[in-house]
């Protein structure tokens, strides 16, 4: 989960507000920056202040529309989202079944049992032969009932005596009997459009007489690397660090429904930023680093001279407030994430993920709440976001390591608190944001 379901707020960007009233054209605008004639230096107006946590990820889930739709193999639709509504192609059951092994009766008992004691119904068989009133036949869980037939009688319900049966208990009509239809009739709306293909969804599907399903588009995503000071394998040295984004970001998309076609790694190269970001035709592209306005970032000034619009620039969340969200054209957007590895996980929960939703063409989930097992500090103007291991009674414990820079406290944790400004937080209860490989519900946007 991440910025933008039920937990969207106004502009104190505290959680349980409404996400919509977070995406309005005038909160907008007041914080959409304004594009600069010349590229080569950032606008010499008051800076802007950092755009409110919720409202962020209600800009990134509005920022595009779905993909379009294709129409997918069962056996390739899980993680994709449903493009039209699933309705049933027949009934479910599509004829009258029994719920358990025993015998089909027909009227009171006792009853006469068929002289051919291996005489009975399985799984897959016609049964057309009627069931005479005083009869019965062994029956198997899943079978046809037969016509004429008024109820099952459990095996353990019964006794035989010769050819003939007995009930140790009253049977009442239509006694465990799955009547044509009990879960849904033909052309009945099982799942709307928008919810994301499971493999419960998918069994639901094949049992409607589904073979394959309108889908949408996976989201194709390019992921750029930036820094000089990283190196890509073995031990950190000579002053530079260990890359940990590149071998995190795909796999997480991957987990989020996209498909991340590539990793480029890039040094402070501005040319080859630029290069890279216009030759690309990915529905996305998410960067790391350079988001800042040092003098080797080049993210900014690189997307000026694109002629890109900020639709995000700096979130009011820590870590990762130099997040970014930029529309690269009308179907093309880039999430720029910072260099430092708890940051850019703040940045994929804010934006990337709620924008991703909206490709997908998935609504927001409901986020689910717990208390605080231990006080965590609040900003005072900014939203917190805090790795938490959930441990049933005892709440939500908040993780040590959740600087910036760390990955220790995200690799033991269950999810992410959603910390709101101002205020003590001690045995309070906040929002839960779900990591990918936990989830039970889905993100913000």
């Amino acid at each position: 989960m991440t910025a933008g379901a039920d937990v969207k707020g106004g502009a104190d960007g505290k959680p349980g507000a409404d996400a919509d009233a977070a995406r309005g054209t005038t909160a907008a605008s007041e914080h959409e920056p304004r594009r600069h004639p010349d590229h080569s230096r950032p606008p010499t107006a008051t800076p802007r202040r950092p755009m409110p946590w919720a409202m962020a990820g209600g800009v990134a889930a509005g920022a595009a529309e779905p993909l379009p739709a294709l129409t997918s193999p069962l056996a390739d639709a899980v993680g994709r989202t449903l493009a039209v509504p699933l309705t049933a192609l027949t009934d479910l059951p599509s004829f009258d079944t029994s719920a358990m092994d025993g015998w089909a009766v027909a009227g009171p008992g006792p009853w006469r049992l068929p002289e051919d004691a291996d005489q009975g119904i399985v799984a897959g068989q016609a049964g057309d032969d009627a069931l005479r009133d005083g009869h019965a036949v062994p029956i198997a869980t899943g079978a046809r009932i037969p016509a004429g037939a008024t109820a099952v009688l459990r095996s353990e319900h019964g006794r035989t005596s010769g050819n003939e049966l007995h009930t140790t208990r009253r049977t009442a009509q239509g006694q465990d009997i799955r009547p044509r239809g009990q879960e849904c009739r033909r052309d009945d709306e099982l799942l709307p459009a928008g919810t994301l293909i499971t493999p419960a969804v998918l069994g639901l599907a094949a049992a409607a007489g589904h073979d394959e399903l309108p889908v949408t588009a996976r989201p194709r995503v390019l992921i750029v690397v930036l820094g000089d000071e990283l190196v890509h394998e073995g031990l950190p040295q000579d002053g530079r660090i260990r890359d940990a984004l590149g071998p995190m970001l795909a796999p997480w998309l991957r987990a989020l429904g996209a498909e991340a076609i590539e990793t480029v790694r890039l040094g402070d190269d501005a040319d080859a930023l630029h290069d890279a970001l216009a030759a690309t035709d990915a529905d996305l592209v998410i960067t790391t680093g350079g988001t800042a306005s040092g003098p080797r970032d080049h993210l900014h000034p690189t997307l000026r001279r694109l002629d890109a619009e900020l639709l995000v620039d700096g979130v009011a969340v820590r870590p990762g407030h130099p997040m970014l969200l930029a529309r690269l054209t009308p179907e093309r957007h880039l999430v720029g994430l910072p260099g430092n590895p708890l940051a850019a996980v703040a940045g994929l929960l804010t934006l990337a993920e709620p924008l991703l939703r909206g490709l997908s063409g998935r609504a927001a989930p409901s986020l689910r709440r717990a208390a605080l097992s231990g006080p965590v500090p609040s900003h005072p103007t900014d939203t917190r976001l805090v790795p938490v291991v959930l441990r049933g009674g005892d709440g939500a414990r908040p993780l040590r390591f959740h600087g910036p820079a760390m990955l220790r406290g995200l690799a033991a944790a269950d999810a992410i608190a959603v910390i709101p400004p101002g205020g003590s937080t001690a045995r309070g209860r906040v929002a839960l944001l779900d990591l990918p490989w936990t989830a039970t519900g889905g993100g913000v946007g």
